[in-house]
């Protein structure tokens, strides 16, 4: 059995054991047949790839990878990951090296559709965090739970046992959320890795967990990565979600405001505008480059 130790960093909260979760023996997981054709659909949204998937597709590629025993991360990204990774060449790149950039906002999906690819749904992160949590319940594919504030990982991994009795919790780690000396990252590697989980979910925000995901990517051996942020909040109950229609019409980012205010307020009051004026100036140079092109084509046929 494997017990994480989780640390905050600071002296008042001392190590957090993972001594009341429910951590069960590993059993061996029957293999997957992939559904998805081998080739991969990526859309430019303002100059970051994102794949072209749905849910049950992005599913099928990380329960591939967990069989084939892969070591690859997911970067669940929306319009905050693209306008950061914009002004950002690291995290650009990245993005770039992800086994998967699933868009986890629903303005990435109207634009994608608008682009050319209509197979483009959203891949929330919450509800990937749910289906592959049911899926590794049936599999018996253990889970790690990195990031949250002190005792959230602690109450999520309560919270989707309850769910899923059968789930296989490995451990959990709550980071400081100052920098991590060498020695203490290196502590915290050996500890997941003693914990053989097949998922790490990530959840540190954007872009702090792409960042970690792919600065530990080669030094963990769990197969997948997977970064989901608010996700963590939400599956615990510690923070509501938007309601159904809000969410579906691009406007979860009003709710969370509403929620957040003084949080978040910065936060969109850069990524909103930006994003919109971005995404319209691509529209029209994509619009432009077309007829231009066009009109190349006649000059060339006329005799």
């Amino acid at each position: 059995m494997c017990v994480a130790v989780g640390n905050r960093g600071d002296d008042r909260d001392g190590p957090e054991r993972l001594s009341d979760s429910p951590v069960l023996s590993r059993v061996s997981a029957p293999p997957v047949q992939p559904t998805l054709a081998a080739g991969r659909r990526r859309v430019n949204i303002l100059g970051l790839r994102i794949d072209a998937v749905d849910l049950s597709g992005a599913c099928v590629v990380i329960e591939r990878w967990i069989t084939e025993r892969r070591r690859e991360y997911v970067c669940v990204t929306g319009a905050h990951g693209v306008i950061e990774a914009r002004s950002d060449r690291h995290l650009h790149a990245i993005h770039a090296e992800a086994g998967l950039v699933v868009p986890d906002g629903m303005p990435l999906v109207f634009m994608a559709r608008r682009l050319g690819f209509p197979e483009t749904s959203r891949v929330y992160g919450p509800e990937l965090m749910r289906r592959l949590t049911a899926h590794s319940a049936e599999k018996g594919w253990s889970q790690f739970y990195y990031g949250g504030t002190p005792g959230l990982a602690q109450r999520l991994a309560t919270e989707l046992h309850v769910r899923h009795p059968d789930l296989l919790v490995a451990g959990l780690l709550s980071p400081p959320f100052r920098p991590l000396s060498r020695a203490e990252d290196e502590h915290e590697v050996e500890t997941i890795n003693s914990c053989k989980p097949d998922i790490v979910w990530v959840g540190l925000s954007t872009p702090k967990q792409e960042l970690w995901m792919s600065e530990h990517r080669a030094k963990l051996d769990a197969p997948v990565l997977i970064g989901v942020g608010a996700a963590f909040d939400f599956l615990a109950g510690t923070k509501p979600q938007a309601p159904l229609w809000m969410q579906r019409s691009g406007l979860e980012w009003l709710y969370r405001l509403g929620s957040e205010p003084r949080r978040l307020w910065r936060r969109y009051a850069r990524i909103v505008p930006a994003f919109a004026a971005l995404a319209l100036l691509q529209f029209i140079s994509m619009r432009f480059g077309r007829r231009r092109t066009s009109s190349d084509a006649r000059i060339r046929r006329e005799p």
